[in-house]
């Protein structure tokens, strides 16, 4: 059974700093393709980061010099840096694997409120 499990969201004042992890189970972890969405209130759901299995990131132009994404294939788990946070980061934030041939998959989301 593939599982996504997201962690690390919360309440963070304006300029405030965040770490997300995503821990994966039941997939060929190095294979796919990591991404971090987010859906903020009345919005639709966009790509914040991805990072490739050798290591190569892309960023939202939103976020590119605060958020940092990275993964730890010996703990099948990817994680989003989020600094100098703004009101208009807030969203919930979705873990997404994704390979061209395999299955697409989704975790549960977590809230990331930005308080100004």
């Amino acid at each position: 059974q593939v599982q996504l499990v997201e962690s690390g969201g919360g309440l963070v004042e304006s300029g405030g700093s965040l770490r997300l992890s995503c821990a994966a189970s039941g997939i060929l972890f190095s294979v796919y393709v990591m991404n971090w969405y987010r859906q903020g209130p009345g919005k639709q759901r966009e790509l914040v980061a991805s990072i490739t299995s050798d290591g190569s990131t892309n960023y939202a132009d939103s976020v590119k010099g605060r958020f940092t994404i990275s993964r730890d294939s010996g703990k099948n788990t990817v994680y989003l840096q989020m600094n100098s946070l703004k009101p208009e980061d807030t969203a919930v934030y979705y873990c997404n694997a994704a390979h061209k041939i395999f299955n697409t998959y989704w975790g549960q989301g977590t809230q990331v409120t930005v308080s100004s």
